[in-house]
C-alpha cells in the first residue's frame, strides 16, 4: 500500500537537486512512500491509497539520534540538583546507575525503555542508536544489549563506559575483560563498539585496544572524547576511522583540523552541557573548518536526562553558534553519516520514508519555540 503525505506547505528534503537551498526546500509539496520507501517527490496533489493531509504545515525528514544510553534503571534527580547548586561533574555518578541497572528485572528494563523510546518519537526521533555501558559485566551488558535489539538495529556495546566499582585500581584488568570475555559475548548483539576516552574513564592506550578488539570482531568504532577537557580522544577516533566521536566539548585547533581532514563526525551533546554546567562548545569554527557535525541528545539519568531533539536543537542555536538550517541538518543527515546511513536523514526518492510533521509552518518553530512541542505527526520509523 502506498502513502502520500500531501499539501506540505513547506518540505525539507535535504537534498539541493530536489529544492532550494542546502536543505532542499520545496513549497506547496506531497511526497509518495510504498513499503516504507520514498518513491516520489512532487507538487501536492499526488495520488496514493492512504492520503495523510499536512494541511500546510511543515515536513522534515525524521529525527536521527546518534547517541542515546535508554536502557538503564534508577534516578539520579539529586545529582543533578546539586550539580546546579555548584558541585561539579566527574563522570563518577554512572557507578550508581550500574547498580541500578543490574538489580532491575529484564521486564522491568524492557518496559522503562520502551516508555523513553515512545517518549523520543513523540518529539520526532525516528531512528535512535542505543548503547549499553550500565551493566559493566558480562551478564548485564548483554542483557542490555538485549534490550536495546527490541528497538533498535543500531546497538552499541559499551563496556568500556567506567571503571566498575569491583576493578578500581584495576583499569587494565578491566579493560581485558571488555576485549575479551564481555566483547565475545555481546558482539552477536551489537553493531557498534564505543569507548569513554577520557580523564576518570581510560587513557588512549586503553581505548585504542577497546576499539581495535571491537574492530576485529566486527563491530564499527565509534568514540566518547573530549567532554570533560582537552585530550586524545578527538585525534585517536579519526586515526582509527570512528564513524563519530561524541561530545568534543573542548576541542584544540589540531583536533578541529584531524576532524575536518577525516569522514569522522563530530557529534555535539547540547543537552549534556547544559545539565552539566559545562561551557558549549563552539561549533561555529568546526563547522567553519568543513568538518561533518551532528546533535544527538545522549539521554542518560546522570548527565542529559532527555529525550527532545528538538531542546537539543534550541540549544545548538542559541548557545554553540549554529543557524537553524544547520541544526535541523546535523539532527537529519548528521546523525544518518554519524551511524553512516544512507538511507536516513532525507526525503528524496530511495530514502526511508521517515518523516516529522510539525504543527508550524516552518522549521523554524523548532527553536522559535523551545520547550514547545511542535510535533504534530510522525510517520515511519
Amino acid at each position: 500500500m502506498t502513502t502520500v503525505i500531501d499539501d506540505i506547505g513547506l518540505l525539507v528534503t535535504n537534498d539541493p537537486a530536489i529544492g532550494r537551498g542546502a536543505l532542499g526546500l520545496v513549497e506547496n509539496a506531497s511526497i509518495v512512500i510504498d513499503d516504507g520507501v520514498v518513491v516520489s517527490v512532487g507538487p501536492a496533489g499526488q495520488l496514493a491509497d492512504d492520503r495523510v493531509d499536512a494541511a500546510g504545515r511543515c515536513v522534515l525528514p525524521g529525527f536521527v539520534d546518534s547517541h542515546s544510553h535508554l536502557v538503564f534503571a534508577g534516578d539520579r534527580a539529586e545529582e543533578f540538583t546539586a550539580r546546579m547548586a555548584g558541585t561539579p561533574y566527574d563522570g563518577g555518578g554512572i557507578r550508581v546507575t550500574t547498580e541500578a541497572t543490574r538489580a532491575a528485572s529484564t521486564e522491568r528494563l524492557m518496559e522503562l525503555t520502551a516508555r523513553r523510546v515512545g517518549e523520543a518519537r513523540r518529539y520526532g526521533t525516528t531512528t535512535l542508536e542505543i548503547k549499553s555501558g550500565y551493566g559493566l559485566n558480562v551478564i548485564d551488558e548483554v542483557r542490555s544489549l538485549e534490550v536495546a535489539n527490541r528497538f533498535t538495529s543500531e546497538t552499541t556495546f559499551l563496556g568500556a563506559h567506567l571503571v566498575p566499582s569491583e576493578y578500581v585500581g584495576r583499569t587494565d584488568d578491566y579493560v581485558d575483560l571488555v576485549c575479551g570475555e564481555m566483547l565475545e559475548a555481546a558482539a552477536p548483539l551489537a553493531k557498534w563498539i564505543d569507548v569513554f576516552c577520557e580523564r576518570g574513564a581510560f587513557d588512549a592506550d586503553q581505548s585504542a585496544r577497546v576499539l581495535d578488539a571491537g574492530k576485529a570482531a566486527g563491530l564499527g568504532l565509534r568514540l566518547h572524547g573530549n567532554q570533560l577537557s582537552e585530550g586524545p580522544g578527538v585525534r585517536l577516533a579519526v586515526e582509527k576511522g570512528c564513524a563519530s566521536v561524541d561530545h568534543c566539548t573542548y576541542l584544540s585547533d589540531e583536533d578541529i583540523e584531524a576532524l575536518a581532514s577525516s569522514n569522522t563526525v563530530a557529534t555535539f551533546l547540547p543537552a549534556t552541557d547544559f545539565s552539566t554546567r559545562q561551557p558549549y562548545p563552539n561549533a561555529r569554527r568546526v563547522i567553519d573548518a568543513g568538518a561533518q557535525v551532528a546533535i544527538a541528545s545522549n539521554c542518560n539519568p546522570g548527565s542529559s536526562y532527555t529525550t527532545s531533539v528538538p531542546f537539543c536543537i534550541a540549544l545548538s542555536v542559541r548557545d554553540m553558534g549554529m543557524t537553524i538550517e544547520e541544526a535541523v541538518q546535523a539532527v537529519t543527515l548528521g546523525g544518518a553519516r554519524a551511524l553512516r546511513r544512507e538511507d536516513l536523514g532525507r526525503l528524496a526518492p530511495g530514502s526511508a520514508g521517515h518523516a516529522v510533521i510539525l504543527d508550524a509552518p516552518s522549521y523554524h518553530h523548532l527553536a522559535y519555540r523551545p520547550g514547545v512541542d511542535v510535533v504534530d505527526r510522525v510517520i515511519g520509523g
